[in-house]
């Protein structure tokens, strides 16, 4: 079975749009790109016709019915479109033309022959294939009549795909319409919308596919940028959960933490979500993260919605981790912003344009909490989940801190993030004996058994360390309290050291004792002994003389005069 031909497109040279659009513009025919005053129409056109021109060996031809061709190149050139070279090189031909509504009159069969011919011996003399025209609504001020505007309109149009020319044509918003004459948009092939909106005193920049005929597009509003790289569109729809998995640990930078998970560290690529109160210590266990990457020779940045870069690294190097060479070796960037500097979605598209640009192993956000001032929290929700699903699909982990206005039983984030992590650490701090301690609950690891003991986290010049639980017969007790409770347990231990001992001193004592008696009567016992073996001796003398004297005795009695 033969796939359906794919429509022909040709390539803008504008980051994002392209990969939106699958391929750009469609070829040969007219786009037509509107919206309101410094909303980036002219760029926009300027941007696809200079790429053109200079990356894909497509000349072009720039006719501006406003502004004068020597004003929009000293506006470009900042953005490094050297647009004197390329009229030079004969790549591209602007031409200007002023229609003054006052000076003309619309008679009989007035028409557009005129711009006819200029355009296309502009075409022929660079052998144009790209075509800008900027704006049509001061070509078509001279009409008054509606059915000439019309049929002119659509014969330019015609002309212009007659001869396959790719055209961008910039059109002003109109009253409830997409264009100001409500025709432009059905005549096009492809329509783009441009907006710059204001909200909370905020402004935001998004562009929205309205019609693309020949091909499938998405029809959602996406955030775009126009700043000194130019003109850029990142497409941050929800991705699919379909991102890639690794069995590889990386570690936090701090050896206790790692040590209460199984296997020891983080799954790469994970989003670790690290919330407590102020002052807990989130931020410098995300500097832990991030110096530990360095370290591993990754690179990794840092986004800090509430700190000056110097700021952390001058904070950092007090709990032992020194920033400064990993800044000065690249592997590490800071990027600062306040939340309010930013529209939520603007601040997306830098931040996922920052991490393509700089190709990162670790991304910090801290804190994530800092944008619900700046947004409604479904959107604020939906700009993170984007965030956190485009770090997947990269395989980048992320390391988001949250501040906790309060720490009672419930610890779910102002944003509702917490289910969406891997892993999840809460950070407290505890009033007690009249001071605050700090401590560490590792919520969640997923994908790897790990403890769910109570940690006392200490930071001191020598880094970080989370001490092991003293559970005393109160609970788990930290600090002073936990110090107190050390030395009174070492006391008691000694006391009941000290006592056995003198217990065993006075058994040895007694066995002493006992033994000299033992010998003492051993020695009667001998003596008595002694006794009766010498008695008995002397018994057996008597009884052996006794019976000698009474053989004497008897022999004597034989009366025969012999003695023995």
């Amino acid at each position: 079975m033969h796939a359906p031909p794919s429509l022909p497109k040709s390539l803008t040279g504008i980051e994002g749009f392209d990969d939106l659009t699958l391929g750009g513009l469609p070829t040969g025919r007219p786009s037509i790109v509107c919206g309101s005053a410094g909303c980036g129409k002219t760029l926009f056109a300027t941007t696809f016709l200079v790429h053109g021109a200079r990356d894909y060996d497509e000349p072009g031809v720039f006719v501006s019915f406003e502004e004068r061709p020597a004003d929009i190149i000293a506006n470009v050139a900042s953005l490094g479109f050297d647009m004197d070279r390329l009229i030079a090189e004969e790549k591209l031909a602007m031409e200007h033309i002023a229609i003054n509504p006052a000076e003309l009159a619309e008679i009989g069969d007035y028409d557009l022959e005129g711009l006819f011919l200029r355009l296309e011996l502009a075409i022929d003399a660079v052998g144009a294939r790209r075509v800008v025209l900027d704006t049509i609504e001061s070509l078509f001020s001279a009409f008054t009549n509606q059915a000439v505007l019309r049929a002119e309109l659509r014969r330019l149009f015609d002309w212009l795909k007659d001869r396959g020319l790719t055209t961008v044509i910039t059109a002003e918003r109109g009253d409830g319409t997409l264009t100001r004459q409500g025709l432009e948009e059905y005549v096009s092939d492809c329509v783009i919308l441009l907006d710059h909106r204001v909200h909370n005193q905020i402004s935001t920049r998004r562009m929205r596919i309205v019609k693309y005929r020949g091909t499938a597009h998405g029809t959602n509003e996406y955030p775009f940028l126009i700043d000194r790289d130019g003109f850029s569109v990142l497409p941050v729809g929800s991705l699919g959960l379909n991102h890639q998995v690794f069995e590889e640990r990386i570690a936090s930078g701090v050896v206790d933490l790692d040590a209460m998970i199984q296997g020891g560290g983080f799954h790469r690529a994970s989003s670790i979500l690290v919330s407590g109160v102020a002052g807990a210590g989130k931020s410098s266990l995300a500097a832990s993260f991030l110096h530990a990457a360095a370290a591993r020779g990754e690179r990794a940045i840092y986004f800090s919605f509430e700190e000056a870069e110097r700021q952390i690294v001058r904070n950092m190097r007090s709990i032992g981790l020194d920033l400064e060479p990993f800044l000065a070796q690249g592997l590490i960037r800071f990027i600062s912003a306040r939340p309010t500097f930013y529209s939520l979605e603007m601040h997306l598209a830098i931040m996922l344009r920052e991490v393509q640009k700089f190709r990162p192993q670790l991304v910090v956000l801290d804190p994530i909490s800092a944008f619900m001032e700046s947004g409604d929290p479904l959107e604020v929700q939906s700009m993170l989940l984007r965030m956190v699903d485009f770090l997947k699909s990269s395989g980048i982990t992320g390391v988001f801190t949250h501040l906790m206005h309060t720490q009672g039983g419930d610890y779910a984030t102002d944003v509702g993030l917490s289910s969406l992590m891997d892993g999840w650490v809460l950070m407290l701090n505890r009033e007690v004996g009249g001071e605050f301690n700090r401590e560490l609950y590792l919520l969640k690891a997923r994908g790897t058994a790990h403890s769910n003991q109570v940690r006392e986290f200490v930071m001191n010049d020598q880094g970080i360390q989370l001490l092991p639980p003293y559970l005393g017969e109160g609970g788990a007790v930290t600090g002073s309290t936990r110090r107190a409770e050390e030395a009174r347990t070492r006391r008691a231990a000694a006391e009941r050291a000290a006592q056995l001992e003198r217990a065993r001193i006075q058994i040895d004592i007694r066995r002493r004792k006992a033994a000299a008696q033992i010998e003492a009567l051993q020695a009667e016992l001998a003596g008595y002994e002694a006794e009766m073996a010498s008695a008995a001796s002397a018994e057996t003398e008597y009884q052996r003389r006794a019976a000698d004297d009474a053989a004497v005795m008897q022999m004597s009695r034989r009366g025969d005069g012999k003695t023995t």
